[in-house]
């Protein structure tokens, strides 16, 4: 008879059933994203590089150096608001290198002068997009 009770060993971090969980997930997702519908045998997807891309007639065109131009020719703020018919949507085509005070205040003469809303036009991930953005 022993009066000593057993050594007892201490318990470790459930570290391999967390291991079995997430190798689990991993197996679930990959089976889950190899089986998702695909758009159809046969189908040839639109390339937008391919287009060339044009901006929109409508749009003033705000140069490097201030200049405006609207319809291949130059113009001013007063000239384009006269060309906008209801609702009076006036669409900025910025140039990159403008600098923002600029913009700032052909956008301020554009609202005082009768604009219901300002978009900027710009470009959307690759160059040969162009994308609208709506500031209000």
């Amino acid at each position: 008879m022993s009066l000593v009770p057993p050594p007892t060993r201490a318990k470790g971090e459930p570290t391999i059933g967390l291991i079995n969980v997430v190798f689990l997930m991993l197996i679930f997702f990959l089976i889950a994203g190899s089986i998702a519908p695909s758009p159809g045998d046969g189908i040839a997807l639109v390339r937008i590089a391919d287009l060339d891309v044009q901006a929109p007639p409508e749009a003033l065109v705000l140069m490097e150096d201030g200049t405006l131009r609207h319809g291949g020719a130059e113009t001013d703020a007063e000239a384009y608001l006269a060309t906008l018919s209801d609702p009076r949507v006036a669409r900025i085509l910025p140039d990159r290198s403008v600098p923002a005070a600029t913009l700032v205040d052909l956008a301020s003469t554009l609202s005082a002068g009768g604009a219901e809303r300002i978009v900027l036009l710009g470009e959307r991930g690759q160059p040969e997009a162009v994308t609208e953005v709506g500031v209000e």
